[in-house]
């Protein structure tokens, strides 16, 4: 009983310490600023992760495959010039937005492509394409700024529905629809199948190459949509726009628990380490953390969050073993 217990004990911690972990951090900055615990401050938060969080979604279901996609802070930047551009220029908000949902789909075919035809690992083939994009970006704009968007566009960004930022309902609107989907629908079962044993799904009789296809168009898709986001917030196309949010959303989507060997990992928790990111940054930044100490952590936490998760599965599968 005694050994029950102490086994109940570890898999809580492993499952839920990351929820301890954002108490600890609302608490200590609550401390260190009488301004964090304000409304005002987590509705900036809120929105401040709309993107990252975006991000995120799509990478969760990326790395449940066991892959990993490297292009998504690329795609956003891209799609943020080409919308921007296409509004500069005249063009209806609803056909910048529709083509730049499409440049984030086909983003994410062609790295399934690279993936399941070429047999180029997700690595190097979505790095590829996150270096190709941001080319593209600059070639696009000049390597300038584009301004002049629309007008109502901008005010994506600025309006709230009963005091909550629109991009933070959005961006929780599809977390709640990919968790249930992930949870509940057949197709999130495969998922979670491929990435556990892809041969065994081959073996009986998923379609694994189509599966794949599926998840990465929905991550580009999903990072097309972080770039309009972004494109609202800053009210113009920057091409660097996105440079460095693919490390964001994996440090929250391991954060979350969600297995870097794929398989295994829960969407709900994914959301408690985006919201960990954000809170980490605007604390820091309230208590005149510079920019520098700032990367320096949020890498440290990467690899603290890459070794507990190695740590959680060796854990796991010491327990089976018993």
């Amino acid at each position: 009983m005694k050994g029950l217990t102490r086994e109940r004990i570890t898999g809580l911690v492993f499952e839920y310490g990351i929820v301890v972990v954002l108490i600890i951090l609302v608490t200590a900055f609550s401390l260190s600023s009488p301004n964090f615990l304000t409304t005002t401050t987590l509705t900036t938060i809120l929105s401040q992760v709309a993107v990252i969080g975006v991000l995120a979604v799509g990478m969760s279901c990326v790395m449940l495959l066991g892959s990993i996609d490297l292009s998504v802070g690329a795609i956003a930047g891209v799609v943020s010039v080409s919308a921007a551009m296409l509004m500069a220029g005249g063009a209806p908000v609803l056909v910048a937005v529709i083509v730049g949902l499409v440049i984030g789909v086909l983003a994410g075919v062609f790295n399934a492509f690279s993936l399941t035809t070429l047999r180029v690992p997700s690595l190097i083939g979505t790095l590829a394409v996150m270096t190709a994009l941001r080319g593209i970006a600059y070639l696009l704009s000049g390597g300038t700024p584009v301004y002049n968007i629309d007008p109502n566009f901008k005010m994506l960004a600025q309006k709230s529905i009963l005091g909550i930022p629109i991009p933070g309902l959005l961006f929780l609107l599809i977390f709640v629809i990919f968790a249930v989907a992930l949870a509940k629908s057949k197709f999130g079962r495969q998922i979670y199948g491929v990435g556990g044993n892809e041969e065994a799904s081959r073996l009986s009789g998923l379609p694994v190459v189509r599966i794949k296809y599926a998840v990465f168009a929905a991550s580009g898709l999903l990072a097309a949509v972080g770039g309009l986001l972004l494109l609202a917030r800053t009210n113009s196309g920057q091409p660097s726009a996105g440079g460095g949010y693919e490390l964001d959303a994996i440090t929250a989507v391991v954060l979350g628990g969600v297995a870097i060997t794929g398989g295994k990992g829960r969407l709900w928790l994914v959301v408690v380490g985006v919201l960990i990111m954000g809170t980490l940054s605007t604390g820091m930044i309230m208590n005149n953390v510079s920019d520098y100490v700032q990367q320096v952590i949020k890498g440290l936490i990467l690899v603290g969050a890459v070794a507990f998760s190695q740590i959680q599965s060796r854990s796991s599968a010491s327990m089976a073993v018993r």
